[in-house]
């Protein structure tokens, strides 16, 4: 007996939370108008010699008016859940609120609705803590860790865990819009929201739901995380100019930029979206993940973007050379974005002096598992408006990256391919084509 036909997945809501503003139409005013949004940092002190620089979604307040034109209860329910959410959850969920809202009534049953998110590693602000710490001797200059249990627990808000289980984006987004499909929590860094998307497009393929929410959120601009990225990635030079940082492909980049934002979009069943007259942002015709490691476990990043990328467009049955644009990882940082025009190489072959190449990147910085969406949403607004945004700080090109950066004005095309990779190696694409 033949198997049942693929069903096919269109995107028909995009939601977002970055530093160039809280809304797909904001993000796109700022990418069209080649304005980044990459500032002195003002949400942490800078750290001499190390960063002075970021993209902080400074819209976002975390103000129950910043999650958008909510009906009542449902404003009512989130309100009262924000003493619950760290601002990593509260962005998705904002995010997530803004992509519902633009896709509109779909129809489906609840349980026939569902989410996949993805989001970084939640960690607690040394705030949450101080109280406890404060009455186990630390401003004596010593911290008895014996008297915790006693004395320094009873001083923790009660809800403190739910504000960082990583499963808290998605179960709020889920609770806050009675969706009782399936539903999963991805905590794969920089590749989590591509790859919550392609789950959440395989989930509509095999018919276990009809409509999805999916989507990332994260941050590296955190008392923590930001120290991470100190000692373990290479940053931009903290000396240049902000909006100057993070230089895709060029052969003066200096490292990455942090960042912070969300983004979500909502999946369903093409011939439904047809029938109920939604707009159709494009369709998920391909997905691709691969990791690739040497025999020491070190990443081969380079190796699992090609194979992730070369997997999506054979998925999708798409020549390289009818390929539109490519929506980079573009970290700007030295070894990661050589793998990546190597990568690139090896996907599009012969096109690859025809191919624009796209680094949102340049805009806002490494949003963390967030940069994903993000950047999908950014290539889906461009095929919407027929014209793709220009990459920021390309000047010197690097014979190590012979890929053709887009300029403003480059036409999108008809299809993307979005990258992302992970230091770890592992690799995760997507291929869009207009509906």
């Amino acid at each position: 007996m033949a198997a049942p036909a693929k069903r096919r997945v269109v995107i028909t809501g995009l939601g977002v939370v970055s530093p160039l503003g809280n809304s797909a139409a904001a993000l796109w005013d700022s990418l069209s108008a080649g304005r980044s949004g990459v500032a002195t940092l003002q949400s942490l002190p800078p750290i001499d010699g190390q960063i002075s620089y970021g993209g902080e979604a400074r819209d976002f307040t975390g103000h129950i008016d910043d999650f958008g034109d909510l009906e009542k209860d449902t404003k009512k329910a989130i309100r009262k859940a924000l003493k619950m959410m760290c601002r990593e959850s509260m962005m998705a969920v904002a995010a997530a609120q803004q992509a519902i809202a633009d896709a509109g009534a779909t129809g489906a049953a609840p349980e026939r609705a569902g989410v996949v998110f993805g989001c970084d590693y939640l960690l607690s602000p040394p705030d949450d803590l101080l109280a406890g710490m404060l009455k186990c001797g630390v401003a004596e200059g010593e911290f008895e860790s014996q008297r915790w249990g006693t004395d320094g627990l009873g001083e923790m808000n009660p809800l403190w865990m739910l504000n960082y289980l990583p499963n808290m984006p998605g179960s709020h987004i889920a609770i806050f819009n009675d969706f009782r499909g399936p539903n999963n929590s991805l905590t794969m860094r920089e590749v989590a929201g591509v790859l919550a998307i392609r789950e959440a497009a395989q989930t509509i393929e095999r018919g276990h739901a009809d409509v999805m929410l999916a989507g990332a959120t994260g941050t590296r601009i955190h008392s923590f995380k930001t120290i991470h990225a100190i000692q373990t990635e290479q940053l931009a030079d903290p000396s240049l100019s902000p909006a100057e940082g993070c230089r895709p492909f060029d052969a003066q980049r200096t490292g990455m930029v942090v960042g912070e934002g969300a983004g979500a979009i909502v999946l369903e069943q093409r011939e439904a979206a047809l029938a109920r007259g939604a707009t159709i942002y494009g369709e998920i015709v391909g997905t691709g993940s691969a990791a690739a490691t040497d025999a020491s476990l070190a990443a081969r990043r380079g190796d699992a973007m090609a194979l992730a990328g070369r997997m999506a467009l054979d998925a999708a049955e798409l020549a390289s050379d009818a390929l539109g644009h490519v929506s980079a990882h573009g970290l700007g940082d030295t070894d990661c974005d050589e793998a990546e025009a190597a990568a690139l190489a090896c996907i599009l072959d012969e096109a690859r002096d025809d191919t624009p190449v796209a680094a949102a990147k340049s805009y806002f910085g490494n949003l963390g598992a967030g940069s994903g969406v993000v950047e999908t949403i950014a290539s889906l607004l461009a095929l919407k408006s027929d014209s793709l945004y220009g990459t920021l700080n390309y000047k010197v090109p690097d014979p190590k990256c012979p890929v053709r950066v887009s300029t403003a004005g480059d036409s999108p095309g008809q299809s993307f391919l979005k990258l992302s990779v992970t230091p770890q190696g592992q690799a995760a694409a997507l291929a869009v084509a207009r509906d």
